[in-house]
């Protein structure tokens, strides 16, 4: 059975589950809480022995072949691409449509979370190479401590051949068990979906935000089935580019309901490997690096909140600079949010309403009810860039094999 349907099935059950148990229960509102926080940590369990001996074996083949450069260059120009792409569309959607206001709240400026800056640049070298291996959120001093590692074989292959073969047998081993532990997850969606259920039925049931709900799908559908396939089309002259649609649904369904790119992260780097046939130094590389830094879904989501948030309160229009402010401030968040896989998209709009000041610093608090659900929107969108953009990338370096649709996992 195709892992798209167990994680469908699953989500069914799920929702259904919300609706049938008491959710007004405390119990059973901490039942699934716990259900789901376990299922979440279940899927992130491999992540970060499969990062490291992932990385670390692909830079090493990839240094040999000569493709290190390559890579890297379409890599970033991809995350830095498919960014501004998504801060654009935000932009141009919610300045050419206006939503309704949202209803001004009399709750006060509660204690704020913030981005530090300097804790993330000193936490990349830690006093311990090995330190960069304890932290299961923020994955980006794993990743250059494997990179390092990689690199470092390539110095003298002769003397680092143990090494060498250590570390692929390792990768293939910590693959494996993700794989095993990624198909599972399909059980932990019915506790995923059912949690997320219940929060969202009173976002639901206000009303208050659907406008703004409607205009997250409406942009997911341009980007899903618009914007990326005609990239694909061009970019790789691939005639058919909606088979890359048909490998990203199952990364839609873990990463919508999670709204974790760390939980996201091991479903996307599946179906880039085995369903769209990119070699896996090439996947390896790619889909963590867009994990880490390409958050356009949380750019485009922030940039349409924000937008909202200051129409609630004032009747003014932008000006040019405004414009120009809001769009470079929510590319910039998104690219620092590495350390934050869930729940980032809730960072970036207050770190953009304390940054933007004018007496907009509470204005976060229009959206906090119904936060949950816009950072879902956010994952789903970093997603369905990760699959797509690793997909370009493999056949930019032609680090990739055809893979028949029959044979999609």
């Amino acid at each position: 059975m195709k892992i798209w349907i167990k994680y469908l099935l699953g989500i069914i059950l799920g929702i259904a589950a919300a609706f049938i148990l008491p959710s007004s229960s405390p119990l059973t509102a901490s039942f699934l809480e716990t259900a789901g926080e376990f299922s979440i940590r279940f899927a992130r369990y491999t992540l970060i022995p499969l990062l490291f001996f992932g990385v670390s074996i692909s830079v090493f083949k990839l240094r040999s072949t000569k493709l290190l450069g390559k890579t890297a260059l379409w890599t970033i120009g991809t995350i830095l691409g498919s960014t501004v792409i998504l801060a654009l569309l935000g932009l141009i959607s919610i300045l050419i449509v206006k939503l309704p206001r949202i209803p001004i709240s009399g709750e006060k400026i509660t204690d704020l979370p913030s981005l530090n800056l300097k804790s993330l640049v000193m936490q990349i070298f830690p006093y311990s190479g090995f330190e960069a291996l304890k932290d299961g959120a923020y994955l980006l001093p794993c990743f250059i401590f494997a990179g390092f590692a990689g690199a470092g074989c390539t110095t003298d292959q002769t003397s680092s051949k143990p090494v060498i073969a250590f570390l692929e047998s390792a990768s293939k081993l910590c693959y494996s068990i993700m794989s095993f532990f990624i198909d599972w997850l399909s059980i932990g969606m019915i506790a995923i979906s059912a949690w997320w259920m219940i929060g969202a039925k009173a976002v639901f049931a206000s009303k208050i935000y659907l406008p703004l709900i409607t205009m997250l799908a409406v942009d997911f559908l341009i980007v899903f089935a618009v914007i990326y396939p005609l990239i694909v089309r061009f970019l790789c002259n691939d005639t058919h580019p909606y088979h890359v649609m048909y490998a990203c649904i199952a990364p839609i369904f873990a990463s919508f309901f999670s709204g974790d790119s760390n939980l996201s992260l091991p479903v996307n780097l599946r179906h880039v490997r085995e369903s769209l046939g990119a070699h896996s130094q090439s996947a390896n590389v790619s889909v963590p690096l867009f994990s880490i830094f390409g958050r356009g879904g949380t750019a485009l989501v922030t940039s349409i909140s924000f937008v909202v948030i200051l129409r609630s309160y004032s009747s003014l229009g932008f000006s040019v600079l405004d414009i120009l402010w809001i769009f470079l401030s929510t590319f910039a968040v998104s690219l620092v949010l590495n350390a934050i896989p869930s729940g980032g998209t809730f960072v970036a709009l207050t770190v953009l309403c304390t940054l933007y000041g004018r007496g907009f610093e509470a204005g976060y608090l229009l959206l906090r009810p119904a936060a949950p659900l816009f950072c879902s929107f956010a994952c789903a969108f970093d997603a369905i860039s990760a699959v797509f953009g690793s997909y370009v990338i493999a056949v930019k370096t032609k680090q990739f094999e055809h893979v028949e649709l029959k044979h999609f996992i």
